[in-house]
């Protein structure tokens, strides 16, 4: 919604925890399977004034705990495309780690079929190329016990605070379940490349995304290509943040000015 000064309103769809109505440059953060904006909004101090962090806040999860979440992943790329469209002026980014890449990806797809304006620079983290199939889905169809335990020894990621607490364990099973429903109805669909820089983020110990894996997104663009590795696994940003917001500053910096 565009309030009456020109400048967008406010939507559930984004957190802004340091908003501006005139930043340098915005950077758009899309989570991973069974993630909120949070986890995100913690960066906004440690980046520049410049830049505006914009905490993507899907349904069905922590400031929208109360709406269903969404289960198919071309409907949830049209609600966010019209959803996010009065922000998405440039320059801006769009970052996503694992799901969120896929999401940030074909968000820029849909952007350009409607013939919107793309984003200058595509940050994408730990996720192999939209070609090559996701292993080992599905999972979501798995008691309890065996899909945390599938989780677990692929991911890693589901904090120990969750696993030790059951009753927050089952509040939070049902978005995840969910997460992986959206990906398992991901088909991908041949489109020219994009003509958006990318820049590729993994940790070298990620055991879910093999390097020529990830290195097929250099097919999807036009506007250059670069990949970045830091120590770590799937979830390599959680023990140390710094290597990757100073990575994604300097991806977003030549934007900002």
């Amino acid at each position: 919604m565009m309030a009456d000064d020109g400048h967008p309103g406010t939507t559930p769809w984004l957190l802004r925890p340091r908003a501006s109505s005139a930043p340098d440059v915005r950077l758009f953060c899309f989570p991973f399977a069974g993630g909120g904006a949070a986890m995100y909004v913690q960066w906004a101090r440690l980046l520049p004034a410049s830049v505006e962090l914009c905490a993507v806040q899907l349904p069905g999860r922590e400031t929208r705990r109360d709406e269903s979440p969404q289960t198919r992943f071309f409907p949830l790329i049209e609600a966010l495309a019209d959803a996010l469209q009065p922000w998405l002026v440039p320059p801006f980014a769009l970052f996503g780690h694992s799901m969120g890449a896929l999401l940030a990806f074909e968000l820029t797809r849909e952007l350009r079929r409607r013939g919107r304006p793309l984003p200058g620079r595509l940050l994408l983290s730990g996720r192999q190329a939209p070609t090559v199939p996701d292993q080992g889905l599905p999972i979501q169809q798995l008691p309890d016990a065996e899909f945390v335990a599938q989780l677990t020894q692929r991911y890693g990621g589901i904090p120990d605070a969750i696993l030790r607490d059951p009753d927050f364990l089952q509040l939070f099973l049902p978005t995840l379940r969910a997460d992986f429903d959206v990906l398992a109805s991901y088909i991908y669909r041949p489109e020219p490349p994009l003509p958006v820089p990318m820049s590729v983020y993994c940790g070298r110990e990620d055991p879910r995304v093999q390097r020529e894996s990830l290195m097929d997104w250099r097919w999807q663009t036009t506007g250059g290509f670069e990949t970045r590795w830091f120590g770590g696994d799937h979830f390599y940003f959680q023990a140390d943040r710094e290597p990757l917001l100073q990575a994604l500053w300097a991806d977003v910096q030549a934007l900002a000015s």
